[in-house]
């Protein structure tokens, strides 16, 4: 019997994950704070506790993320990215083109059948092109993130956003809201635009069925639904999204191990 850990340090909720041999045993998610070193061993210690295991009877652990460099007990740190194409790899082996919604940035990869990344491309640096933007509108509306995408499909008349930054987005939806324009409105217009910008990075790397989608932005069924219009496709959404990388960190700890 092999433990295997993978911890994602991600710029607003870190993930952890620990396999028993090839299997996910447990996972955990919380918000990142301000120090991510303190983060990361609260995610270790919280895994160990639910696996009943000790810190000795980890095989490997892999570190990920945009903080990996603060996981300090990390005995290998590998790039989101190609984390997140072994994630879903482990779970939808068929999938050759992956959506990663995150907080910071939208990622698209094109994986072969081993889940290795053979092209990807990334948004810019702007929160209108990942999760952050719902995140950012949702606080306008005050409403909670996880009602956001099923308020969006109540909507009949999305609206425009004539902007592409989510600063001068989030101004545009104050305005809206002081217009009257109704909340599910709003909320879909917001999905319209982030599909079209996760849709303009999917024909970059040039779309190979299937596509799965992960990431934080995978919760919003507003945004897959918007997506899968947009693409005119069906997208693969694995059981719990967020923690895709950190599973890819746990199988890339696992096959990375001499033993294994």
């Amino acid at each position: 019997m092999n433990w295997f850990m993978g911890i994602d340090i991600g710029s607003l909720y870190s993930k952890g994950v620990i396999t028993k041999d090839s299997e996910i045993f447990t996972h955990y998610i919380v918000l990142s704070g301000i120090n991510y070193r303190v983060t990361a061993e609260n995610i270790r210690q919280e895994l160990l506790t639910k696996a009943n295991i000790k810190p000795d009877d980890v095989t490997h652990t892999v570190a990920t993320g945009s903080g990996a460099a603060n996981v300090h007990f990390a005995t290998q740190k590998v790039s989101d990215i190609v984390c997140t194409a072994r994630g879903i790899n482990s779970i939808f082996p068929q999938v050759r083109t992956v959506i990663d919604v995150a907080a910071q940035s939208t990622k698209v990869m094109r994986i072969d059948a081993q889940g290795l990344v053979t092209n990807f491309t990334v948004s810019e640096k702007c929160a209108a092109g990942s999760g952050r933007f719902v995140e950012v509108i949702a606080n306008v509306l005050r409403i909670d993130l996880k009602d956001f995408g099923p308020l969006s499909l109540k909507s009949k008349n999305p609206v425009s956003f004539s902007t592409s930054c989510a600063v001068f987005g989030e101004s545009e939806a104050i305005t809206r809201v002081a217009e009257g324009i109704p909340q599910q409105d709003i909320a879909a217009g917001v999905n319209y635009a982030l599909a079209s910008k996760i849709s303009s990075l999917v024909k970059k790397i040039k779309l190979e069925e299937p596509c799965a989608i992960c990431g934080g932005g995978a919760l919003n069924i507003g945004l897959i639904k918007t997506l899968e219009q947009e693409m005119n496709i069906k997208l693969l959404v694995p059981p719990q999204p967020q923690i895709i990388t950190a599973l890819g960190a746990a199988v890339t700890a696992r096959t990375s191990n001499p033993t294994n």
